[in-house]
Order: C-alpha cells, then sequence, then structure tokens
C-alpha cells in the first residue's frame, strides 16, 4: 500500500519534530474511521488510507517507546512500527465491529518484534521457542523476582529463571549479559551528551486514555476469543500441552509434561510446537 506524505523521522535528534509532526493528525472517532475504511477497501482510496495511518501513528510511537530496552535505534523501532501499521489498514475489515488501533496493535508490535528478533541475530544464539520466550521475558522475570543484586543476576534467580522458561542456565546467564550490555537509558540525552533534553522527556503520555482503554480492552475480548475457538480445535493432548505450556502464569516443565502424558520430552517439544502452529493459522485465518 503506497501512502503520501508521511512524517519522516531520519534520525534521532529529529524525534521533538516528528512527534509535533505527527501530533497534527487528528484522532478519528468511530464513525469518520467507518467510512474511511469503506471508502479504502471498496474504492481504493488512497486518501483514506492516508488518512487512517496517520491518525494513528501516535499509537505506533507508543508501542515502540516498550522496546526502546533492546538497545536498537528508535527511528527504526518507529520505522518499523509504521510498515506494521500499513499493513494493518490495508487489511483492516471496518465491518467485524471493533476499531482499527485494536486491529492494529497486533500488527505494529508484531512488525517491531520481528525487527528486533532480527537486529538481535537470534540465529547465532538459538531460535526455538524456547530462547524466543527467554528474549522476549527475561526483563520482567527479572522484575517481578526482584532479581538483581549488586548488578548481578543472583544465582537461585538464574535457577528460577531456567525453569520457568525451560533453558539452561548458562542460556540464561548468556541472555542477560548481552541484553544488558546494550540497555539505553531513558535519561540518556537526545542528540548527544550535551543536549539538554532527555528521551524521557520525549515519549509519550504512559497515562491511557479512555479511548485507549477501550482499544486495549477490545483487544483483549478478541484476541479471547479467537483463541478460546482455535483451542477447541486442538485434541485434547495438544491444548493440555499449550494451556500448560504457553498459557499459564507458570509454565509447566517438559519433563513434568512428559512423565504425565507418558512421552518423551521430545515428543512433548514436537506436540508443543505443531500446536502452537496450527493456532497462529487458525487465529490469523479468522483474523
Amino acid at each position: 500500500m503506497v501512502t503520501k506524505n508521511l512524517p519522516v523521522i531520519s534520525q534521532e535528534s529529529d524525534f521533538r519534530q516528528y512527534l509535533a509532526e505527527i501530533r497534527k493528525f487528528p484522532v478519528l472517532d468511530a464513525d469518520e474511521e467507518y467510512m474511511l475504511a469503506k471508502s479504502w477497501a471498496e474504492h481504493g482510496d488512497y486518501d483514506a488510507a492516508h488518512k487512517l495511518v496517520t491518525s494513528h501513528l501516535r499509537l505506533v510511537v507508543k508501542i515502540a517507546a516498550s522496546f526502546r530496552g533492546y538497545g536498537l535505534p528508535f527511528t527504526e523501532l518507529v520505522s518499523e512500527g509504521n510498515i506494521g501499521l500499513m499493513q494493518a489498514v490495508k487489511r483492516f475489515d471496518a465491518e467485524r465491529g471493533f476499531r482499527l488501533s485494536t486491529y492494529a496493535m497486533w500488527w505494529v508490535r508484531a512488525a517491531i518484534q520481528e525487527y528486533v528478533l532480527r537486529s538481535w541475530s537470534l540465529v547465532k544464539m538459538g531460535t526455538s521457542a524456547a530462547q524466543k520466550r527467554l528474549f522476549f521475558n527475561l526483563r520482567s522475570l527479572k522484575r517481578n523476582l526482584q532479581a538483581v543484586e549488586a548488578g548481578q543476576l543472583r544465582p537461585e534467580t538464574i535457577t528460577e529463571i531456567a525453569r520457568i522458561l525451560d533453558v539452561s542456565e548458562s542460556e540464561v546467564v548468556d541472555m542477560d549479559q548481552r541484553m544488558s550490555a546494550t540497555d539505553q537509558r531513558l535519561d540518556a540525552p537526545v542528540g548527544g551528551s550535551d543536549g539538554e533534553t532527555n528521551w524521557g522527556d520525549l515519549l509519550p503520555s504512559q497515562e491511557i486514555s479512555q479511548e485507549e482503554d477501550f482499544a486495549d480492552k477490545q483487544e483483549q475480548k478478541i484476541r479471547h476469543g479467537l483463541l478460546k475457538r482455535a483451542l477447541a480445535k486442538l485434541n485434547p493432548r495438544e491444548r493440555d500441552i499449550i494451556q500448560r505450556r504457553r498459557l499459564d502464569e507458570v509454565p509447566t516443565t517438559l519433563e513434568d509434561l512428559s512423565k504425565e502424558h507418558n512421552i518423551s520430552r521430545e515428543r512433548v517439544r514436537q506436540i508443543e510446537v505443531r500446536a502452537m502452529e496450527k493456532l497462529t493459522e487458525m487465529v490469523q485465518e479468522a483474523a
């Protein structure tokens, strides 16, 4: 999809100007959004598509901000998120009854996450589901477990994280070192060490607006419904393994599941991978 005259963020020192530009685009109400989406879907109206995209650029910045801790250029995070947003607009069906912001969140997050994975060269670290789960959950687990002491993970915490995510302790240590080496502080000055403005000053407010709160709740409702229908199509063993490996707050280990189902650890892993592929296909088809 081609859109015209989108604001460009070419370097991080231009971020303030970029924010000022995207704030000029009005937030659409539900009726306006519906009519623009219909015009784009039925008539290929690029002006309508442009308005749909530009009215959601602030949403991209907010989502991109949550990925800053991976040490990647914020300009690239936003650019990748904008690509995801354009894909969302291209595929959006207003007749389904939910707002574009709800639908676009999935695409924006997916686009940014793919960029993060590519940039971190996970191929060199391993591309297993467990490795990716470790990559995207390590920080939150460290916070929840109050894991850091004098800048280092405590041994007992390393063991606990490894158990929860079903990876080796050495993988936890290695991933923590890689991620800690590139963490960027939000109080770092914009445009160099002499800057008076910090990145934290420029990020969007973390207060959730009524529209964003509604969109979040709608997204959760839709995702829950899609997942519930998809899970119902799995066989009982697949459903049990997915529930306990991916959906429970504390994942069950492969070892425990292998004993309960009387199969090998490797067979449990294979069933988990295949079931996730089925779920992904079914949810994408329904979305």
